[in-house]
C-alpha cells in the first residue's frame, strides 16, 4: 500500500518554476511562459500609473496623478542629489527601472501569479545592461580617463598598482551583486510565505500561529518588494555617477 501524502509535504519552491502559457512543451526562447505574462503585466501597470493615471495632468491631481507624481519627484530628486544635474539626463532610463521593478515585486505578492525579479535570468539582464551602459558612457563622456576611476591617486604610491586591481575586480563582480541581490530577497521572502501557508493547509482550524506568521511576513515583504528597487535603483545611479565623474 502506498504511504499517505503528508500534510507538511510542502514545496516553497514550485512557484518559482517557468512553465509556458500554452502546453506542456518545451520551452525555447521564444516560447511564452507565466514569467512573459508577468512582465508584461508590470509593463502594462507602468503604463496604466504614469501615462493614464496622469492624463488630466489637473491642478488638484487625482489619487492616481498624487502617486506619479511622488515616485516621479522621488527618483529625479534622488538622481539629482547623486549624479548632478548631468545624470538628469539618464532620468528616463532611471525611472523606467525603478518603475518596473516595484510593481513586478508587489504584483509577485499577488496570490497565483509569478513573481519575475525572483529570478537571476531577469535581474541579471536588467544588471548587464546597467553595467554597459555605464561602461559605454564612461569612456563616451571621460575618453581613457575613465579608467582613473580604477587608480586611487589619493593612496600611496606603492599600494596604487594593489587597489587598481581590487578596484577592476570589483568593478566587473558589479553585475553580479547587482543581481544577486534583487533576486535572492524576492525568492527567499516568497518561499518564507509559501513555508508558512503550508502550515496554515496543514494544522486546519487551529492554523493561527502561522497565520499571524504569514501576516507578518508579507508586511515585511511588501516593505522588501519597495527597498531592493530603490536599492537597485541608487545603485544604478551611483554607477552612473562613477562613470560620468570617474576620477577618485
Amino acid at each position: 500500500m502506498a504511504a499517505e501524502a503528508s500534510p507538511f509535504n510542502i514545496h516553497p519552491m514550485d512557484q518559482f518554476v517557468i512553465k509556458p502559457l500554452f502546453g506542456n512543451g518545451d520551452i525555447l526562447w521564444y516560447t511564452p511562459t507565466n514569467a512573459t505574462l508577468w512582465m508584461g503585466i508590470a509593463v502594462v501597470a507602468v503604463v496604466v500609473l504614469l501615462v493614464l493615471g496622469t492624463r488630466g495632468r489637473a491642478i488638484i491631481p487625482s489619487r492616481s496623478q498624487s502617486i506619479a507624481e511622488e515616485i516621479y519627484s522621488f527618483v529625479r530628486k534622488m538622481t539629482e542629489d547623486i549624479a548632478g544635474k548631468e545624470g538628469l539626463k539618464y532620468f528616463p532610463y532611471i525611472m523606467t527601472l525603478f518603475m518596473f521593478i516595484v510593481l513586478a515585486n508587489v504584483l509577485g505578492l499577488i496570490p497565483m501569479s509569478f513573481t519575475t525579479t525572483s529570478h537571476i535570468a531577469v535581474t541579471a539582464t536588467m544588471a548587464m545592461a546597467v553595467f554597459v551602459t555605464v561602461t559605454i558612457i564612461g569612456f563616451w563622456k571621460n575618453g581613457m580617463k575613465f579608467l582613473s576611476l580604477f587608480w586611487i591617486s589619493s593612496a600611496p604610491l606603492v599600494l596604487r598598482p594593489i587597489l587598481a586591481i581590487i578596484e577592476i575586480i570589483s568593478y566587473f563582480v558589479r553585475p553580479v551583486s547587482h543581481s544577486i541581490r534583487l533576486a535572492g530577497n524576492m525568492m527567499a521572502g516568497h518561499a518564507v510565505i509559501k513555508v508558512f501557508a503550508g502550515f496554515a493547509g496543514a494544522l486546519g482550524i487551529g492554523a493561527v500561529a502561522p497565520i499571524v506568521a504569514i501576516m507578518a511576513v508579507y508586511g515585511l515583504e511588501l516593505l522588501v518588494t519597495v527597498i531592493q528597487a530603490y536599492v537597485f535603483t541608487i545603485l544604478t545611479v551611483v554607477y552612473l555617477n562613477d562613470a560620468l565623474h570617474p576620477a577618485h
